[in-house]
């Protein structure tokens, strides 16, 4: 067994040896018990010091898990449905405008026609941005203007600022990777009566024993973070790494801020998200009722639409579930095996996948900066999968 996850561990030390990352370790698991575990580089290129995998990671976009499973624990309570309007909490998004197509500025707008829905925030189909990867267009622009993205905001602030804004699109007309579950955080709040991160604390990470998750560093776990590299952005497989210092912004984790995003603002560790995903594996404890947990796997978005970005178009191959990508058939990013598996991952290149077909799941942590679906990702995985049908022939998934 040690050695059958080999070509995958190869992966991951080409790109050490490449200086396409500093370290990564990766573990995978099957039907909830570990099978594979690797780590190798640096955790610090300045100090030479070797990474462990209780080194702490910036989760960036990994926290919209931890929010969407805290939603379905909602779910679970009777507190919320999900295609209840957000509106019934936040009154502002009762009154919201849609840009029209091809808008040249913020004001062509139309009026509001289908609320925009729990659902819809989960599934990324609410007509929301992130104001991160459109850099110029109208929507970034605006909400750059209004703060959207200050770290010295509130949740309530943000989504104050959210609902004076413009959609892109009516609700469920769309597919654009957004900041929804910051309104959600935000509806977090206003259920529980608690802070986001003390009701993640009590109902999520402390059930689950993630103890270093969170979005402020306790004294003890600080000498843990990690550095944080950029590679080339233009060119992804292009050797050389320059250290990010004060990213997402100074004193990140280390300080409290006043946002607590439910979209990226967490750290973690390869063992939490283990833990995590492990409660989301099919057969395995979870603190979601069993409906609730298929659900999560069934894809949100209609067969015409599918995730995309700027830069990649359409990924017709790819629905999305309630908590990541769902992968409708095989394609370039995964071969028959990876069908109907759930992934996805950070700004800093840490990612996650759980296959329920196979038993798989995995875990692979890393901090390069515009590391989301770096191409090692998707080879790593496809290793994954052709190591473990090598060791069963059969098809057998036991």
């Amino acid at each position: 067994m040690s050695d059958l996850f080999k070509p995958a561990w190869d992966v991951l030390q080409a790109e050490v040896d490449a200086q396409r990352l500093a370290g990564v370790s990766a573990a995978v698991m099957q039907h909830g018990q570990l099978i594979g575990s690797f780590c190798t580089g640096q955790a610090s290129l300045e100090t030479a010091e070797a990474l462990r995998p209780d080194h702490i990671h910036r989760a960036f976009s990994n926290t919209k898990l931890m929010t969407s499973v805290l939603v379905l624990q909602l779910l679970d309570a009777g507190e919320l449905a999900l295609d209840d309007p957000i509106s019934r909490w936040i009154p502002g998004f009762a009154t919201v405008q849609v840009l029209q197509p091809g808008a040249a500025h913020i004001g062509d707008t139309e009026p509001l026609q289908t609320p925009i829905t729990v659902r819809h925030l989960l599934t990324h189909q609410a007509g929301l941005s992130h104001g991160v990867f459109d850099p110029g267009t109208v929507i970034y622009n605006a909400y750059h203007a209004a703060g959207v993205r200050r770290p010295d905001t509130t949740l309530a602030e943000m989504v104050e600022a959210l609902s004076s804004l413009p959609l892109l699109y009516q609700p469920g007309q769309g597919w654009e990777y957004a900041c929804g579950c910051d309104v959600l955080g935000r509806l977090i709040e206003l259920i529980t009566g608690q802070r986001f991160g003390d009701a993640l604390q009590s109902r999520l990470f402390g059930p689950l024993g993630m103890v270093d998750t969170g979005f402020v560093l306790r004294p003890d776990q600080v000498p843990r973070l990690l550095a944080l590299y950029r590679g080339d952005v233009n060119d992804v497989m292009r050797p050389g790494l320059t250290r990010l210092d004060n990213t997402p912004w100074p004193n990140a984790y280390v300080q409290p801020a006043a946002r607590q995003s439910g979209a990226g603002g967490a750290f973690t560790t390869q063992a939490d998200m283990l833990a995590l995903l492990r409660s989301l594996m099919p057969g395995q404890p979870s603190l979601l009722k069993p409906d609730t947990l298929a659900t999560l796997y069934t894809d949100q978005v209609p067969p015409e639409r599918s995730v995309q970005f700027l830069h990649t178009g359409a990924v017709p191959s790819l629905g999305f579930g309630l908590g990541g990508a769902l992968t409708r058939r095989a394609s370039r990013l995964g071969g028959p095996q990876s069908v109907g598996e759930l992934q996805w991952g950070g700004l800093a290149g840490t990612h996650w996948f759980i296959s329920p077909a196979t038993g798989l799941a995995g875990v692979l942590m890393t901090q390069r900066f515009m590391g989301f679906w770096h191409p090692f990702w998707f080879t790593f995985k496809q290793q994954v999968y052709d190591a473990v049908a090598r060791a069963n022939p059969s098809g057998s998934s036991a």
